[in-house]
């Protein structure tokens, strides 16, 4: 019989992990659109609405899609604009048919993660506007 206070524990830490994975800088979304064309709508959005159109909150960064994914799980990864083979900052994801697409990082958090939310929805969604 386990002690009722390694029970306790356990609990815990399987809250606080399960927290951590949907919390703050910890988006999901649904797409009717399987995995691949869905990110590839969303990376041509991003690109177009938060690089090319010279967006103060993204000139720092720079767009790295990982679209072609031998894992079925194809990747948008957002990395220093000096630093393409740094730590990704953001990483927008998808699988699945209907595509499940989740969204987290550094850039998540706060008024721009919000922002970044919307967006994917959006374009989640079919919308195509920025």
């Amino acid at each position: 019989m386990i002690p009722a206070s390694r029970l306790f524990f356990l609990a815990a830490c399987t809250t606080g992990l399960a927290a951590c994975a949907q919390g703050p800088g910890h988006s999901r979304f649904q797409s009717r659109q399987n995995a691949l064309p869905a990110m590839e709508q969303i990376a041509l959005n991003a690109n177009r609405c938060w690089f090319k159109s010279g967006d103060r909150a993204f000139q720092a960064y720079r767009l790295a899609p990982e679209l072609q994914s031998f894992s079925g799980r194809p990747r948008i990864l957002v990395v220093p604009h000096d630093n393409q083979a740094g730590k990704p900052l953001l990483v927008i994801e998808a699988t699945g048919t209907p595509a499940r697409i989740e969204a987290y990082g550094a850039l998540m958090h706060g008024k721009t993660g919000k922002r970044i939310a919307g967006n994917i929805q959006h374009w989640a969604q079919g919308g195509k506007s920025c």
